[in-house]
């Protein structure tokens, strides 16, 4: 039998992040209703909320012991929240929203991303949060800002996503007009830049050892990427935005959220909703299954690290928490087509 999801019912506005720690026993989510919260990630129930921003949440960042969430808002703050109890430990001022925020290896260190704001133009900001120190002498005041160019036109370039790369030797920025730049985090040189899209780079995820990543794209495409040389690998054709992508931990396979919003999208009872997670073959570019269930369209994917079950969050305000079933689970990938005899049929990856 098919295993039902668990939908987990705690925001009020459509849902804008949905992360697990880095032990996959939690699992973090966020919305535009400004209270993020946390889930146990195994059976859906709700373990806290973390209160006090004034404005939508962007993004989200466990640090890799599970001590400490980072979380970054449209009220223009980042809070570092104490995860065992809820309370916030430093509040970080920005002159704009922030878009995102990510933890440097190690936890001593941080970087965001804000957005333009009046006269101010969007700044990749870094922190230093240093073991040696006790949180009460965190300092507010960034260790290094770097400011956002404008394009060749002249027009503000937004960032849309941060992450740091292995070692953390470069901070990894993505962008609107569909760019990415890495930059140095010690003196804020722009190392590198690759333009992937040509529209909005909505999200990027990594694979678990930061050796592959996956853009996802309003041009409808989401594209898989090599770090080390920043090469191209493959390209993921939907017919609609993408919203969020990301890699299995367990399996070639790649899980694609996205769809555009309808006017009209009524949530009539019984209906299933028709807005799915899709499921394609890493290396074939193939997709091979799809799980319906959200009533508008999915803004955030995550994969559990165990690769045995996936949060999808949608901007119906619902969190969908999926457990594969044993079929998907002992599916094996398909060879290419050489055996004649293998014409198997592929399912569906059977969680609904």
């Amino acid at each position: 039998g098919k295993m039902r999801p668990i939908l987990l019912k705690g925001h009020e506005r459509s849902i804008t992040v949905v992360k697990y720690n880095r032990d996959g026993d939690l699992l973090f989510t966020a919305s535009k209703d400004h209270v993020p919260s946390v889930w146990r990630a195994e059976d859906g129930s709700r373990l806290g909320t973390f209160n006090g921003h004034k404005g939508t949440i962007w993004d989200l960042d466990s640090d890799s012991t599970t001590t400490y969430l980072l979380s970054a808002s449209a009220d223009t703050t980042v809070k570092l929240w104490s995860i065992c109890d809820g309370q916030i430990i430093r509040d970080y001022p920005h002159r704009g929203p922030v878009r995102g925020v990510a933890w440097a290896a190690g936890g001593q260190m941080f970087a965001t991303i804000s957005d333009p704001f009046v006269e101010h133009p969007g700044y990749i900001s870094v922190f230093a949060v240093p073991k040696s120190e006790s949180p009460e002498q965190w300092s507010e005041k960034p260790i290094l800002e770097i400011e956002l160019p404008k394009n060749n036109k002249g027009q503000r370039v937004n960032a849309t996503n941060v992450v740091w790369l292995n070692l953390n030797e470069a901070i990894f920025v993505t962008f609107d007009n569909g760019c990415i730049r890495l930059y140095d985090p010690e003196n804020g040189e722009e190392l590198d830049e690759i333009q992937p899209h040509e529209k909005k780079i909505n999200r990027v995820s990594f694979n678990r050892n930061k050796t592959m990543f996956i853009t996802s794209s309003a041009d409808f495409t989401a594209k898989l990427y090599d770090v080390v040389e920043l090469e191209h690998l493959k390209t993921y054709q939907t017919d609609r935005p993408v919203n969020d992508a990301v890699i299995s931990p367990t399996k070639d396979h790649i899980l694609l959220g996205g769809g555009q919003e309808a006017m009209s999208v009524t949530t009539t009872a019984g209906k299933v909703g028709k807005f799915e997670t899709r499921f394609f073959h890493l290396v074939y570019e193939e997709e091979f299954g799809i799980v319906k269930g959200h009533f508008g369209p999915i803004n955030a994917l995550d994969i559990n690290p165990n690769g045995l079950s996936y949060a999808s969050g949608a901007e119906d305000g619902y969190i969908r928490l999926h457990f594969f079933d044993k079929s998907y689970i002992e599916m094996k990938d398909p060879v290419p087509e050489v055996d004649e005899n293998d014409d198997d049929d592929e399912e569906d990856p059977a969680a609904e």
